[in-house]
């Protein structure tokens, strides 16, 4: 028995083929319970609330990704212990041997599921990050943030493993390729300067949030609710129901009203009364505003003052503010009440709106 098992074939023993084999079938019988417990500590790690929903989560996203990791690396550890057989390490063109090309195909499994581990990672601490920003009431734009950084960090690590690849399983220099590519980006950076102006607009709109995903804003003439902050633009569903696209470097250069931060709803009323509107009319007639106003519940504050006069007209400024609770159509509502009240008002005192009088000359030709 001793005998058979120190008998060689292909450079190894018979025992180091079992040992390794033992090796690997146990990598595959314990890889289910050593990725539970690693990505429990991991958990711990990530999250410190330890919500079980969010536990059971992680697992679901960490699990497979991490059995792979622990049985490959098991398994190219224990190989590693055999020597490789003469037999098959010939060369095939450019004088690569198949004893590199196994050790580049290992290597790069285990590069692969390594960004793979990684990239699950980060889908569940944005998963986390969203499901406190759904909690966040106030920090609207929290979910498209973590969105964004979320794609922005995966395509970071995807890199990384490719460059991991590059150095790993094709024994590549990776300092001589990040020269050639600072070289090509500052290349490109100079060609897309508009492209990056915009990016880095994003940057400070997702920071500094001056408006957020379903605010209405007022910007460059046009009047909307915001539906989409990009990696390049802004898309604005205007009050026509139009759909712009405004570029981000835009949104940030320009004054941006931000309507649904306004603390209050103004209405605004100009009324141009008749010239011979006399003195006691336009007293009673500011004194009835005023008390108008002041009786309406829904107001808040207002003005009412003789802002103008000439020989044309007497011109009465009405300012007056609501509570942003209102909602656009209530407002509207108010305003048509505020309106008819001021007329009914002009009415009952006999004054009349101003009028333009029209002059008609009549030239005799000849």
């Amino acid at each position: 028995m001793k005998q058979l098992l120190h008998q060689t074939f292909l450079c190894n023993t018979i025992i180091a083929y079992l040992m390794v084999l033992a090796a690997i079938t146990l990598a595959i019988c314990i890889k289910r319970w050593v990725s539970k417990y690693l990505a429990g500590v991991l958990f711990r790690l990530v999250d410190k609330n330890n919500k079980r929903n969010n536990k059971s989560a992680f697992v679901n996203l960490i699990i497979p990704p991490l059995e792979w990791f622990i049985t490959l690396l098991i398994a190219f550890v224990a190989l590693d212990k055999l020597n490789f057989p003469t037999e098959l390490d010939f060369v095939f063109l450019q004088k690569v041997s198949t004893r590199q090309i196994a050790e580049s195909v290992a290597n790069g499994a285990l590069v692969i599921t390594f960004i793979w581990l990684c990239l699950r990672a980060i889908d569940f601490i944005a998963m986390v990050l969203e499901q406190k920003a759904n909690n966040n009431i106030p920090a609207i734009t929290d979910n498209q943030f973590v969105v964004f950084f979320r794609d922005f960090f995966k395509v970071i690590v995807v890199l990384l493993g490719f460059l991991m690849l590059l150095h790993f399983s094709f024994n590549r220099n990776v300092g001589n390729i990040l020269t050639g590519l600072s070289i090509v980006g500052a290349a490109l950076a100079l060609a897309t300067r508009e492209s990056l102006e915009n990016l880095i607009a994003s940057f400070i709109i997702f920071f500094d949030k001056p408006f957020s995903v379903g605010e209405n804003v007022k910007v460059q003439n046009f009047t909307g609710t915001i539906e989409k902050i990009g990696l390049r633009s802004t898309r604005i569903r205007t009050l026509e129901k139009t759909f712009i696209t405004v570029p981000n470097k835009q949104m940030v250069d320009s004054i941006v009203d931000n309507i649904s931060l306004r603390s209050e709803h103004k209405g605004e009323l100009k009324l141009e009364v008749d010239i011979d509107a006399s003195h006691l009319q336009l007293t009673s007639l500011l004194d009835g505003l005023r008390q108008l106003l002041n009786n309406d519940p829904a107001i808040t504050h207002s003005l009412v003052h003789l802002s103008d006069t000439g020989k044309n007209a007497h011109v009465v400024q009405i300012d007056y503010f609501t509570s942003m609770a209102q909602s656009q159509e209530t407002f509207l509502l108010t305003k048509e009440h505020i309106n008819l009240r001021c007329i009914a008002l002009l009415h009952e005192l006999g004054i009349d709106f101003a009028s333009v009088d029209t002059d008609i000359v009549i030239k005799q030709t000849k």
